[in-house]
C-alpha cells in the first residue's frame, strides 16, 4: 500500500479518483440517518467510490445500495465476548487487510466511539476525520482520528452533523442540495409485500410499531388502542398492521390488536429487507423513536413519530409527510432510559395530538 501524505486543510477533493470509507456501524436508526451522506458525496465528487463499515446485524439495510462500492462487516459484540480467541484475532486481521487493501484517501468516522475509532485506525489511512470532543460519544475516539471537525450551532439534527463532517473535505454546502436516501429491496421482497397487501381492503394501510429500546420511549398501550379505533372510524375500510421486534413486543401488540378489533392485524416477523419493502407500500407509519420509523422515512413513506426521552428535533424524520410529536413536559427530552414519572410522561402525548399528526402527515 502506497503511503499518502496527511491531508492539508486547504485541499479539496473533487475528482472521480477519490475513495472514501464511512464508519457508521450501528445502530439501525443512526445508520439510516447517515444515508444522505452517500447522496451528498456522489453529488460533491461524481465518480467517487464509497465503502462502508457496518455491524453484521445491520448489514441487510445497506446491501444492494448502488451508491456503496464495498461493505465491510464487523462483529464487535462477538469480539468483545472472546477478545483473546484465535477466531477473533483472525477476523480482525481479515478486516484490517481488507480495509488497507482499499487504500482510502479519506476515512470518515461518523460514529465517534472507541470501536469505530479502532476500525478507523485499522484502515491505515493517513486522513482519518472525526468529530471534536464535545460531539463524541466517547472522547477516546480522538486518539484515532487525524483531524476533528466541530459541529456548528445550526447543525442540530443528527443527519446535519454527519453531513457537516464529510462536507468540509469537499467545500460544498450540503444545505444547498436536495439530498435523498433509499433502501434497496429485492424483487422477491417487493412481491411478498404486494401479496400481503392484496389480502386486505382497499382503504388506507397504517402500520403501528409499538416497540422501541428504552422504557422512556414507549407510548402507553391504551393510547395505541384508542388511536387505532379512532383512525378506523375516521378512515373507513382502512387497515392497521402491527409490527414487533421481539416476543415481549409481539405479546403487547397482540393485546393492542385484539382491543382495537376488526381492522387490526399482527404481522409475522420480517427480515430488515422484507420489512423495508413492506414499509414502502403502506400509507403511513406510526411509531416511537425506533428504527422502523426511520426506515419508513428513508423509503419515502409518511410517518408520525412520538418522542419522550429523546429529542425529535434532533433525530426525528424530516421533510414533507413526516410529523414529530414531542412530549410537552418541561423535562422532555431528558435522555434517560428509565424514569419514575414514566406513566405521566407517556400519557402527556395525547391521542388527540397523535390523530392531528396523522392528518397532517397524510396531507403531506
Amino acid at each position: 500500500m502506497k503511503m499518502r501524505r496527511p491531508w492539508p486543510v486547504t485541499e479539496r477533493y473533487e475528482s472521480a479518483n477519490v475513495r472514501v470509507l464511512i464508519i457508521k456501524m450501528s445502530a439501525l436508526g443512526d445508520i439510516i440517518h447517515a444515508l444522505p451522506v452517500l447522496d451528498y458525496l456522489h453529488k460533491a465528487a461524481p465518480g467517487i467510490e464509497i465503502d462502508w463499515v457496518v455491524e453484521e446485524p445491520f448489514l441487510d439495510i445497506l446491501q444492494g445500495n448502488p451508491l456503496i462500492s464495498m461493505l465491510h462487516t464487523v462483529r464487535t459484540k462477538v469480539w468483545r465476548k472472546k477478545p483473546f480467541a484465535r477466531s477473533t484475532r483472525e477476523e480482525i486481521g481479515r478486516v484490517r487487510n481488507a480495509l488497507r487493501s482499499r487504500d482510502y484517501d479519506l476515512v470518515f468516522d461518523i460514529q465517534g466511539n472507541l470501536k469505530s475509532g479502532l476500525v478507523c485506525w485499522l484502515s491505515g489511512a493517513s486522513n482519518r476525520i472525526g468529530f471534536t470532543r464535545e460531539t463524541l460519544q466517547e472522547s477516546i475516539n480522538l486518539c484515532f482520528t487525524t483531524r476533528q471537525i466541530p459541529v456548528r450551532r445550526q447543525d442540530y439534527h443528527i443527519t446535519d452533523q454527519y453531513l457537516r463532517l464529510v462536507s468540509v473535505s469537499f467545500g460544498k454546502d450540503f444545505n444547498t442540495m436536495n439530498l435523498s436516501s433509499d433502501i434497496a429491496t429485492s424483487s422477491e421482497d417487493d412481491e411478498a409485500a404486494r401479496t400481503l397487501l392484496a389480502t386486505i381492503s382497499d382503504g388506507l394501510v397504517f402500520l403501528f410499531h409499538y416497540g422501541t429500546t428504552w422504557q422512556a420511549k414507549f407510548w402507553y398501550e391504551e393510547g395505541w388502542v384508542e388511536l387505532g379505533k379512532t383512525l378506523l372510524e375516521r378512515y373507513p375500510d382502512s387497515t392497521i398492521l402491527m409490527s414487533w421486534g421481539n416476543e415481549r413486543e409481539r405479546t403487547a401488540v397482540s393485546r393492542i390488536s385484539a382491543s382495537i378489533g376488526t381492522g387490526a392485524r399482527v404481522l409475522d416477523r420480517y427480515t430488515l429487507k422484507g420489512f423495508a419493502a413492506l414499509l414502502k407500500k403502506v400509507d403511513l407509519v406510526v411509531a416511537g423513536d425506533t428504527g422502523p420509523v426511520h426506515i419508513a422515512a428513508a423509503v419515502g413513506t409518511p410517518t408520525v413519530s412520538l418522542y419522550r426521552a429523546s429529542d425529535g428535533r434532533r433525530s426525528g424524520p424530516r421533510g414533507p409527510g413526516n410529523v414529530v410529536v414531542q412530549s410537552p413536559l418541561d423535562c422532555s427530552p431528558c435522555f434517560r432510559t428509565e424514569c419514575d414519572r414514566n406513566d405521566r410522561c407517556s400519557r402527556s402525548i395525547t391521542v388527540d395530538s397523535m390523530v392531528l399528526a396523522v392528518e397532517k402527515a397524510l396531507a403531506g
